[in-house]
């Protein structure tokens, strides 16, 4: 038996559950699947270790979709000053100089996609498959594709997204290739309580090992994020908490201020990856699935965010002038709306590591006279904080507050 999609999204983390969102009641018929479902929240939880610091664009789309209000219904952490510097180079940023009330929020990744997921039971066109496990995926260029997935049900897509990450089985079934590279550093991160209460400031202080980042959390709670090399990530993450904060506490800025205790530790390698084309007829790649990003700037899910917001623009505009969605021509008017902004942004965060994780002396001059050219230079420092905070460039129409869906 046999069930037929305008739209199969292999996915439903934040990206691919904010694709279906932006498509909800539009003529398309979505499903959406996904291996898990997250775990639902209580609000006397402990914070989770993956957290994303999200823009402004991607509040307003998140806003158009009608997910916002889920994610303050359970938790975040509003700032409104951002810190960077390193040894005589110092610059903080401010919303109250462009007249914000916020530069950006602390989320945790669960709690958006929860948010995200909530929403779907007000469209009558997704559906939601959770838990599954897809068997096979079968991809025949010029003709739907077909999954099967683990309980016998077959799945045909007219327009097969692959939103299943990094390590995304559908973009290596369907061929479509990667151009990618280490870092040679990991990130160790730390959940931490705080003698102080919740925090306002994101800061970030660059070593020659690498740099160290504070993200507030909700409450008398903190992220601390420390890259350094694997090997001295893997000795940090083995140490006793107890031991582990003393060694955090030599190494770390005194603005850190008093550490109660240690909660919970992780870490991930830094990777640079990115697909060499984001569609071929009747597929199309999202979020990490088509690129993976240097978390310095925490812009990773900022930048799958408008994927979801460009390909949803693309594909409704296609179905409202009757065109096939699964066209090549279609798919590629997305990948030229993103292709493009998600490489600038990468290569610009690899400039940026690049940069200050050199020890080159005329490098380290350069770089502590552009923070002070930054702090002291109004124009350009209001600039980047636009910049950052996702309000330049060229913005898909959700991220701009606009509807895609004639209602």
């Amino acid at each position: 038996m046999k069930d037929f999609f305008d739209v199969v999204i292999v996915g439903g983390g934040m990206v691919g559950a904010a694709l279906a969102c932006a498509l909800g009641d539009s003529t398309l018929k979505v499903a959406v699947l996904e291996h898990m479902p997250p775990e639902a929240y209580a609000a006397d939880q402990p914070h989770d270790l993956r957290v994303s610091a999200l823009s402004i664009a991607s509040k307003t789309l998140l806003e158009g979709v009608g997910a916002w209000q889920g994610i303050v219904d359970r938790r975040l952490c509003p700032f409104r000053r951002m810190r960077v510097w390193e040894t005589a180079g110092d610059t903080e940023f401010c919303s109250d100089d462009i007249d914000f009330p916020e530069l950006g929020y602390i989320v945790e990744n669960r709690l958006i996609q929860l948010a995200l997921l909530d929403r779907f039971a007000a469209f009558d066109n997704i559906e939601f498959i959770c838990p599954t496990q897809i068997n096979k995926i079968n991809y025949y260029p010029g003709t739907d594709s077909e999954l099967v997935l683990a309980d016998g049900r077959t799945l045909v897509a007219k327009l097969l997204v692959a939103a299943d990450g990094g390590q995304s089985k559908v973009r290596q079934a369907v061929g479509l290739g990667v151009t990618s590279w280490d870092y040679q550093q990991h990130a160790l991160v730390i959940y931490v309580e705080t003698a102080y209460g919740q925090q306002d400031i994101t800061w970030q202080r660059f070593v020659p090992s690498g740099p160290q980042a504070f993200l507030p959390l909700p409450g008398h709670y903190g992220s601390i994020v420390w890259y350094h090399s694997p090997d001295e990530v893997n000795r940090l993450k083995s140490l006793p908490f107890e031991q582990l904060k003393e060694e955090m506490l030599a190494a770390f800025p005194d603005c850190l201020g008093e550490i109660r205790q240690i909660l919970a530790v992780t870490s991930f390698p830094l990777r640079r990856q990115h697909a060499q084309h984001y569609a071929k007829q009747g597929v199309v790649l999202v979020g990490d699935a088509a690129h993976t990003i240097n978390p310095l700037a925490g812009q990773g899910v900022n930048i799958g965010l408008l994927d979801a917001a460009a390909l949803a623009e693309v594909l409704v505009e296609a179905a409202d002038k009757n065109l096939n969605i699964a066209d090549l021509s279609v798919l590629k008017k997305y990948e030229a709306m993103r292709r493009h902004e998600n490489l600038k942004m990468m290569t610009v965060m690899d400039v940026f590591y690049q940069v200050f994780s050199n020890e080159v002396a005329p490098l380290k001059f350069l770089r502590n006279l552009g923070l002070g050219l930054a702090e002291r230079v109004l124009p350009a420092k209001n600039l980047l904080m636009r910049n950052a905070m996702g309000l330049e460039g060229k913005l898909p129409k959700l991220a701009r507050g606009v509807a895609i869906i004639n209602k």
